[in-house]
């Protein structure tokens, strides 16, 4: 079977599904208004109303990260403020902390590390990254405080310098995370986790 002959079969094929289509629709509404004509192009949508516009644009998938970070922001609206609200700092082992609630939140391990990863990369949270700010708990408590070499790390992040870590050195521990699997700078004397 040559091109030319699929074609001319693809295009019966598409007449006979939109003859089909026309024929349910007048099935279903005998004696109703009568059957909008179908586009040859276009083949014709049901009308939706705001509200089922709505709905349907609620039923595409979300992003994973999203919908645990959304929880968290409801969970711990202090430590997760919502946009437009500034982020705040975390303190350094927060993920032990969240680890700790992750039952009661229904998330495991690896999303939180994710969610975390994600909330502590971008310019709303390198802003708050300020020397000698308050780091925060889960509960908005102060819990230590941003060091020179973190805020220093975040003025260069946001700046847009390429990570040390890509050049092959050790970048200091501005994701606040897990005091167990960081491994601290030989040349810092003090521990940042």
């Amino acid at each position: 079977m040559g091109f030319e002959q699929l074609a001319e079969l693809k295009k019966q094929l598409a007449k006979e599904a939109r003859e089909a289509k026309e024929k349910s629709r007048q099935a279903a509404n005998p004696a109703g208004k009568p059957a909008r004509p179908v586009h040859p192009a276009r083949p014709s949508r049901p009308a939706q109303s705001k509200a089922s516009g709505q709905a349907a644009a609620k039923s595409e998938p979300v992003d994973p990260v999203v919908r645990v970070i959304g929880k968290l922001q409801k969970r711990f609206p202090v430590a997760f403020p919502k946009n437009p609200a500034p982020k705040v700092p975390l303190k350094i082992g927060i993920l032990t902390d969240l680890l700790a609630h992750a039952e009661e939140l229904a998330l495991g391990e690896a999303e939180l590390r994710e969610a975390l990863g994600t909330w502590c990369r971008g310019s709303r949270y390198w802003a708050c990254l300020t020397d000698g700010a308050a780091r925060v708990d889960l509960t908005g408590a102060p819990a230590g405080q941003v060091s020179a070499r973190d805020a220093a790390f975040a003025r260069n992040q946001a700046r847009g310098a390429p990570s040390a870590r890509r050049q092959g050195r050790r970048a200091p521990a501005s994701v606040p995370g897990d005091a167990a699997t960081a491994q601290p700078s030989p040349a810092v004397s003090e521990t940042n986790e």
